[in-house]
């Protein structure tokens, strides 16, 4: 019984210790970017150079567009870069 205890907090502090590592996206985040659109200007928070997976608008003319076409431009600004 005391092997299964010592057994579960050596799991619990593995697992603990590996989530500490694992980074969030502010992190990552880059100096953000401004996009001219044909509905206006959009401001993207890009992250990681090599992926545009969380790349996102943070700012954008919200009469115009919606947050996933905005979304979509900061994503085709992360591609153009990463090409």
């Amino acid at each position: 019984m005391k092997a299964t205890l010592v057994t579960k907090i050596l799991m619990l502090l593995l697992v603990a210790s590996l989530a500490a590592c694992i980074p969030s996206p502010e992190d990552l985040e880059t100096t953000p970017v401004k996009v001219q659109t044909p509905k206006g200007e959009v401001t993207c928070q890009l992250y990681r150079q090599d992926r545009v997976t969380w790349d996102r608008a943070i700012n954008f003319p919200a009469t115009k567009m919606s947050v996933p076409e905005a979304d979509a431009y900061c994503r085709q600004e992360g591609q153009r870069r990463l090409k």
